[in-house]
């Protein structure tokens, strides 16, 4: 966590040196099972022809994470599994 006058930036480690806002994560979905639809795979496919989705490593993704940056939609291609990423969004607010 990075502190800034008045509060505290938090973000998501998504793999390798990549990180978004936790505020600007719409999803986090599992690749595996989300690829049974066709919708989900035509969705991918039409990101990826625009423009819209990055690869974080080489490594085989396990999920993918769709985040509003610059105004923008983006979709992250994660190495980290969906359950891990989101215990990494699990923030107390009462401390």
């Amino acid at each position: 966590m990075l502190k800034f006058k008045g509060g505290i930036f938090v973000f998501l480690h998504l793999g390798e040196n990549v990180v978004v806002p936790i505020k600007d994560v719409i999803g986090i979905f599992d690749l595996q099972n989300t690829m049974y639809s066709s919708d989900t795979s035509q969705f991918l496919r039409l990101a990826e022809e625009d423009g819209f989705v990055q690869r974080i490593s080489k490594e085989k993704p396990k999920s993918f994470v769709i985040a509003e940056v610059n105004k923008k939609s983006k979709i992250y291609l994660s190495p980290i599994s969906s359950s891990t990423l989101t215990k990494r969004t699990d923030i107390d607010y009462n401390t």
